[in-house]
Formats: C-alpha cells, sequence, structure tokens
C-alpha cells in the first residue's frame, strides 16, 4: 500500500518536481498540494494524508505556523519541512513544533526521500 502524501510549498516548479519525485516511486502516491499554510491546513483536514512535506517561507501562512497547528489537528502525520532556510531551526525547536525532519532543499533529493519513507515507515507501523 502506497503512502499518500501532501506538498506544500508556494514554488509552483517546486511543487510539480516534488508531485513527480513522489509519483514516480511505488510506495508513495500525492494526494494533493498546497501553496501556503492555511492551503495546507484545509487541504490536510480533507485529504489525511500519510504524510505532509512542506516548505517553510511561504506566503499567507508560514510553513512554521502551519506545523504548529497540523502537529496539533493530525498528531500522528509526520511533517517534513523541505526548505533552503532548513538551518534556521534546530532539532529540538523543530520537534517542539510537530516537525518530525529537516531537510535541506541543498541536499541530494534521495535524502528526502530517504526521511520520508523512514516517517512513513514508523506512522504504518504504529
Amino acid at each position: 500500500m502506497a503512502g499518500s502524501v501532501l506538498i506544500v510549498d508556494d514554488n509552483e516548479f517546486m511543487r510539480a518536481t516534488l508531485r513527480r519525485l513522489f509519483a514516480s516511486q511505488p510506495d508513495f502516491e500525492v494526494c494533493g498540494e498546497a501553496e501556503d499554510g492555511r492551503q495546507a491546513i484545509d487541504k490536510a483536514s480533507q485529504l489525511y494524508p500519510d504524510l505532509i512535506v512542506m516548505d517553510l517561507s511561504m506566503p499567507q501562512m508560514s510553513g512554521i505556523e502551519a506545523a504548529r497547528i497540523l502537529s496539533h489537528l493530525m498528531p500522528t502525520v509526520p511533517i517534513i519541512i523541505f526548505s533552503e532556510y532548513s538551518d534556521v531551526l534546530s532539532e529540538q525547536e523543530a520537534s517542539s513544533l510537530g516537525i518530525a525532519a529537516v531537510v535541506s532543499k541543498s541536499e541530494q533529493i534521495s535524502a528526502l526521500l530517504g526521511e520520508a519513507r523512514t516517517m512513513l515507515c514508523r506512522r504504518m507501523a504504529a
């Protein structure tokens, strides 16, 4: 069974890239996309994904604000922050916000897939 992923990024090109990446993997399916934190909360509430991959810096509502709300609404759904600004959050800060992992956009894309698989395996095992 494939894990469903909600992709949240204000950059249309990045959303399309992530959509193609996850869609090309047999263990993932993209259930939806959002352009900012507010849309992420709405879409996640409708779709209840197995995993959320979200940027930090977005208009309307940042990834930090959205993660704080989503982690209360859906505490079992892992949130991975995928951002150019991943160094602004320490592991402790990320954890306190309900963020399961932080991956830099400057890393190899395999780092994001690795974290996504780890989070999905933990969720399915729970």
